[in-house]
């Protein structure tokens, strides 16, 4: 069960827009491997604990994530993970931009978090700018928002939080107390207080979020009658990786099953086929169309098409 002290924050953005150098800004110490290869992150989700300032945060990254052209189902494992992770629901998401030109692939990012969390999780939002030294000099981010009406119209929809940092430049004391990062993350901190306050200490969440939670506590409990002496956290993380393992084995056999009826409409339709060259009577050409009709509904099932919000466009 959540402590009242308890923080999950899901940092969320493309490959390469600085997410696990962010959460090492925020824990002040290298805990996230960073990738230093060019537009490149890890590529495996990640999540550590620590506490600050009397609370114990948890930060969740998922690189990749929202990559354009990465398949679905590459994704569905690392969303598992953060499900898992973060259930009953993350008391804030990071969305992590770079200061740069606001893009289609970085509307992206938002297009797909209100796909998998719904459009309610931007009032759980903060959106965090990295590369900070691309600012102009004596420029504010609220000012470089301000040019870009796509990021303006984003930063409204997450309450107006928005912040800056630099994970390269600004690690070092500066004159100018803007271009650092210890006041940007304590700002960024105490953000994240005022919306857990706002929303009355609790957390974002769903249907999805809380089924994962019930599932959680009823392997709690089989763990806690079957363990000899682990403790309250370790019981906790046991589940949560018992739950992931179920979920992954279930999306590879409904993968498997999905394969497997697509191949036996294949055959069907070639035997169809084979028929048809034999016999081109109007009854088989009919028949040729109801299985070309039949073959796209169990497509559909397999890969449901998945609806756009309704989100500005660039």
């Amino acid at each position: 069960m959540d402590g009242p002290n308890t923080r999950r924050i899901v940092l969320l953005g493309k490959t390469g827009a600085g997410k696990s150098s962010l959460a090492n800004t925020i824990f002040g110490e290298e805990q996230f491997t960073v990738n230093k290869a060019l537009n490149s992150e890890t590529k495996q989700y990640q999540a550590k604990t620590k506490s600050i300032n009397g609370k114990i945060i948890t930060l969740i990254s998922i690189p990749g994530f929202f990559d354009l052209g990465r398949p679905e189902e590459d994704m569905k494992p690392e969303i598992m993970r953060c499900i898992t992770e973060c259930a009953p629901g993350p008391h804030a998401f990071l969305i992590v931009l770079k200061v740069e030109r606001f893009t289609e692939q970085e509307q992206a990012v938002i297009t797909k978090m209100c796909q998998y969390f719904s459009e309610d999780a931007l009032k759980y939002a903060v959106v965090v700018f990295t590369h900070g030294d691309q600012l102009p000099e004596g420029m504010k981010i609220e000012q470089f928002v301000e040019e870009s009406e796509a990021l303006s119209d984003l930063v409204k929809k997450c309450g107006g939080r928005c912040h800056v940092i630099d994970n390269k430049y600004w690690k070092k004391t500066q004159q100018d107390e803007y271009r650092s990062n210890q006041f940007h993350v304590a700002e960024l901190l105490n953000t994240v207080e005022k919306l857990v306050m706002e929303n009355n200490g609790g957390c974002y969440t769903n249907e999805m979020l809380q089924a994962v939670e019930r599932e959680i506590q009823r392997e709690e409990e089989r763990i806690r009658h079957s363990s000899g002496n682990m403790s309250q956290e370790e019981i906790r993380q046991q589940a949560k990786i018992n739950v992931f393992n179920k979920q992954r084995d279930k999306m590879s056999l409904t993968w498997i099953q999905g394969v497997a009826g697509l191949a036996l409409v294949a055959v069907f339709a070639a035997v169809l086929a084979m028929m048809m060259k034999v016999n081109s009577k109007p009854e088989l050409t009919e028949a040729a169309q109801v299985f070309e009709e039949f073959t796209d509904v169990v497509a559909e099932q397999i890969h449901p098409p998945v609806s756009q919000p309704p989100l500005q466009t660039i």
